[in-house]
């Protein structure tokens, strides 16, 4: 996962690329390989949500999110986690620019 936030004009602009093959059961069975896939997306700052998605197989290979919010200071944190469809959690954060 990478993450990068900067704020300008009082909104903070973050960019997100996921690593994740994003395989659904179809393409799994023709390809012969494993479902994997992320089902939610959460953003925060400060414990409160700024920004999430429920995703599914439907998107492309490692996927790339753009989205911006309001009242975010420089040097705040920003935490993403992410849940797969087994339940696997990930969790990656960084410092607001």
């Amino acid at each position: 996962m990478k993450i990068k936030a900067k704020i300008k004009d009082n909104v903070t602009e973050v960019k997100l690329l996921l690593s994740n093959p994003m395989v659904g059961k179809e393409e799994a069975a023709l390809k012969k390989i494993d479902v994997s896939y992320i089902t939610h997306v959460t953003a925060k700052v400060g414990g409160k949500v700024v920004w999430e998605a429920s995703t599914g197989p439907f998107l492309s290979k490692d996927p790339y999110f753009m989205f911006n919010f309001k009242g975010a200071k420089a040097g705040d944190e920003i935490v993403v986690d992410t849940i797969d469809d087994k339940g696997k959690t990930e969790t990656d954060k960084e410092v607001i620019k």
